[in-house]
């Protein structure tokens, strides 16, 4: 079992910045790729970059530029930078790890206003 905890989102005005944060704790050398992915309302969960152990990174064209994906792996987190945000990016962003299987945070809100 791996466990994840998200944090950093809240509110912020469009052009501002973000950090998120996602601690990891449980079986946590069986992961491999760790991502952030996000669902606003009424829209389906879409991904928005991942990380590989090795540090392979891929991202959403939509956030290319703008946001950052990092990973501490002595400290089992992912992070995730968002600057230049704009009020498409609000969402709920979630956390996922994958190793045998996939696991996901609870999430956390990230609100941009115009």
């Amino acid at each position: 079992q791996v466990q994840l905890v998200e944090s950093g989102g809240g509110l912020v005005q469009a052009g501002g910045s973000l950090r998120l944060s996602c601690d990891a704790s449980g079986r946590i050398f069986s992961i491999n790729t760790m991502g952030w992915y996000r669902q606003a309302p009424g829209k389906q969960r879409e991904l928005v970059a991942v990380i590989t152990s090795g540090g392979s990174r891929n991202y959403a064209e939509s956030v290319k530029g703008r946001f950052t994906i990092s990973r501490d792996n002595a400290k089992n987190s992912v992070y995730l930078q968002m600057n230049s945000l704009k009020p498409e990016d609000t969402a709920v962003y979630y956390c996922k790890a994958s190793a045998r299987y996939d696991y996901w945070g609870q999430g956390t809100q990230v609100t941009v206003s115009a």
